[in-house]
C-alpha cells in the first residue's frame, strides 16, 4: 500500500487505510483517527476542526449546547434528529464566544420556526466560525462511540467538495487527545468582573440585581452564563475571577462564598494550578460549592482521584439521586472525567450518585461548609429538579454568616 502524502508532498508516518469513495453532492467530512470516513452535506463555516467525537441525547437547547464552554475540544453529535429548527437568539447562549469544535446532525438545518429567533442556525454557526456535517447516521455514528469510546477527529467542510483525505486523516492520529490537556486557561476570561444579571423571563427577559444580599467570588474555569445568573436571583453579587487566580487573589475579595465553575479540558492537567488555590479557599472556611470540573478539582484538592470514561455523559435525562434527601432528580450533564469513588478519603462523604452507571455524582466536606456536584443544576432539564442546590450553598452562607 503507498505511503500517504501532505498537500507538500511531505510523507506521512503510516500507511494509507481504504478510504471510502467520495459520494457525489458530499461537502463535509468527518475523517477518525482510525481511517473511518463519514461523508455529508456541509452547513456553517467553511473550516476544518480537529477535536473528540461525542454524542448529546438532549432533545433541546442546542445552542445553549453549542455555546457551553464545557465542549471546548468537541464536536458533538446530537443523536435527536431535527436541530435549528427553532433558530438562534442573542439569549440562549452560554458564552459569546463558542469553545466547541463543531457539529453533526442527521437532518438539514431547516427555516427557523420559533417567535423567539432572530437568525437560522447555520447563519449562526457560520458568524461563530462553527463547521456542521449534516446527512449523518447520528444512530449508527453513536452505537460507536458507545461500544468503541470517544474517538479523535476531524470535521471538515469545503463547498467545493475537494479534501485532502489523507492529510485529514493524520491530522486526526496526531491530536492528543483530552487526557492529560488543560482547557480551562482557553475559555476562561482574562480579568475579573461582576455580574448582576438574574434568570430570564417571558415577559421581560433577564433581570438585575438591584439588592444584593451576598457576594459570591466566581472562579471561571469556562463558565456558564445560567450559572451566574442563578445566583444573583438569589441575592448574590458575583465577581467572576480567571481561573489561574490564587488563593490569595480571591480571598482579597472579603467573599461570603466561592463557587467553583465547569470547564473543559483533564481536571488533573488544570489541578496542577487550581488545586492549590483551592486548598487555601478550604483552609479559610468559607462556604464553598463546585459544579463539573469545578467538582472534580475540589475532589482532587483533598485527596481523591478523578479518571476519564469511556464515553461519558451528555444530555438532559440523566437520573441522579441524592442520598441527603432521597429524592431522584433529572439532570443535565456534560463530562468525560469522572471523581473516582473509591479513591475518597475520610472527611468527604458522597451525596449524589448517576442512577444510569452508579457513577458518583456528588460529594461534601464532613463538618464544613464545602459541597460539589458533577452535572448542571444552572439547566432546565426537570426543569428545576436540581435548583435547590444554589438554595442549599446560600444557605450554607447564611449559616456562616450568623
Amino acid at each position: 500500500m503507498p505511503t500517504a502524502q501532505t498537500q507538500n508532498g511531505a510523507a506521512l508516518k503510516d500507511t494509507l487505510p481504504e478510504f471510502p469513495v467520495q459520494p457525489e453532492g458530499a461537502t463535509a467530512a468527518l475523517v477518525l483517527a482510525d481511517g473511518t470516513v463519514i461523508w455529508g452535506r456541509g452547513a456553517g463555516a467553511e473550516i476544518t476542526r480537529v477535536g473528540e467525537v461525542c454524542f448529546n441525547t438532549s432533545i433541546t437547547g442546542y445552542q445553549e449546547i453549542l455555546t457551553d464552554p464545557s465542549y471546548a475540544g468537541q464536536m458533538i453529535a446530537f443523536t435527536f434528529p431535527h436541530i435549528g429548527n427553532v433558530g438562534a437568539n442573542l439569549e440562549d447562549i452560554e458564552t459569546t464566544n463558542p469553545a466547541a469544535c463543531g457539529a453533526i446532525l442527521r437532518a438539514d438545518i431547516t427555516e427557523p420556526s420559533n417567535f423567539r429567533a432572530v437568525s437560522h442556525l447555520d447563519g449562526w454557526l457560520k458568524a461563530h466560525d462553527l463547521p456542521a456535517l449534516t446527512g449523518v447516521d447520528t444512530r449508527k455514528l453513536t452505537r460507536r462511540i458507545r461500544d468503541l469510546g470517544a474517538p479523535n477527529a476531524v470535521l471538515s467542510h469545503n463547498a467545493s467538495g475537494t479534501f485532502d483525505l489523507p492529510s485529514l486523516w493524520q491530522q486526526a492520529r496526531d491530536w492528543p487527545g483530552l487526557e492529560g490537556m488543560d482547557l480551562a486557561k482557553q475559555v476562561s476570561c482574562t480579568q475579573a468582573y461582576d455580574w448582576d444579571e438574574t434568570a430570564w423571563t417571558l415577559a421581560g427577559g433577564y433581570g438585575h440585581l438591584t439588592d444584593a444580599k451576598f457576594h459570591v467570588v466566581a472562579v471561571d474555569f469556562g463558565i456558564k452564563r445560567n450559572i451566574l445568573r442563578c445566583l444573583a436571583t438569589l441575592g448574590c453579587k458575583v465577581t467572576v475571577l480567571p481561573a489561574t487566580a490564587t488563593a490569595e487573589e480571591v480571598l482579597s475579595h472579603k467573599p461570603d462564598g466561592v463557587f467553583l465553575s465547569n470547564g473543559p479540558g483533564d481536571p488533573a492537567a488544570t489541578g496542577e494550578y487550581a488545586v492549590p488555590m483551592i486548598q487555601g479557599v478550604l483552609e479559610s472556611g468559607i462556604p464553598t460549592f463546585g459544579i463539573c470540573l469545578g467538582h472534580q478539582m475540589l475532589a482532587l484538592a483533598v485527596g481523591a482521584k478523578t479518571k476519564k470514561m469511556h464515553l461519558g455523559h451528555r444530555g438532559a435525562n440523566h437520573p441522579i439521586k441524592d442520598l441527603t434527601t432521597g429524592k431522584v432528580e433529572i439532570t443535565s450533564q456534560n463530562h468525560g472525567f469522572v471523581v473516582d469513588k473509591d479513591s475518597l478519603p475520610g472527611g468527604v462523604e458522597a451525596t449524589h450518585f448517576s442512577l444510569f452507571d452508579g457513577t458518583l455524582a456528588g460529594i461534601r466536606l464532613t463538618g464544613k461548609p464545602v459541597f460539589s456536584v458533577q452535572y448542571h443544576p444552572e439547566a432546565s432539564p426537570g426543569p428545576q429538579d436540581s435548583h435547590y442546590l444554589f438554595k442549599r450553598f446560600v444557605d450554607l452562607i447564611v449559616d456562616s454568616k450568623a
